[in-house]
């Protein structure tokens, strides 16, 4: 995997840029997406989880991860964007969400990349039938569209159903 400076100019002291943020970049189906890389604690193949009883199609199972366990959720499957096909590329985002840990299946992941705040764009206005309050924006990358995501707020969302609302 490699880091890309894009849209971001000039270090500050210490190496840490004052105009960007880094974000990981990865698919799913033909889309490319980018979220927070403080977010991310580590990135692993796909193995089978071990499945819940009576779980949403998307909630795969959860994983035993150094005696955490970790709930993996296809969002793949969440949105119907792309097929659920399990292949060497297909990777397992582990997600550290404050006191939640969750695992995201995605098709890959791209690169790692520095983002200027001010070169996301806010999402477009949709109809009540596309949801974009996990979009935090848009964002062109050479000949890329990114979509950014809230993945914090998706994750810990209600309809993820990974917290107990009482806890959230």
């Amino acid at each position: 995997m490699m880091v890309q400076e894009h849209a971001g100019q000039g270090d500050t002291a210490g190496g840490v840029r004052a105009d960007g943020d880094e974000y990981l970049t990865y698919t799913l189906g033909a889309e490319e997406y980018a979220i927070d890389i403080l977010k991310v604690q580590e990135i692993r193949g796909y193995e089978s989880p071990t499945t819940i009883a009576n779980a949403p199609a998307f909630l795969k199972g959860v994983i035993n991860l150094r005696g955490t366990i970790v709930p993996i959720v296809d969002l793949r499957i969440k949105f119907g964007v792309g097929n659920a096909d399990y292949t060497p590329f297909t990777v397992v985002i582990i997600l550290n969400l404050g006191s939640r840990v969750v695992g995201m299946v995605v098709d890959s992941v791209s690169d790692v990349t520095m983002l200027r705040q001010d070169s996301i764009r806010p999402a477009p206005e949709f109809s009540a039938s596309v949801d974009t309050r996990y979009i935090k924006g848009l964002c062109t990358l050479d000949e890329r569209m990114l979509i950014v995501v809230d993945i914090e707020r998706l994750m810990l969302s209600s309809e993820m159903a990974l917290v107990d609302e009482s806890l959230a």
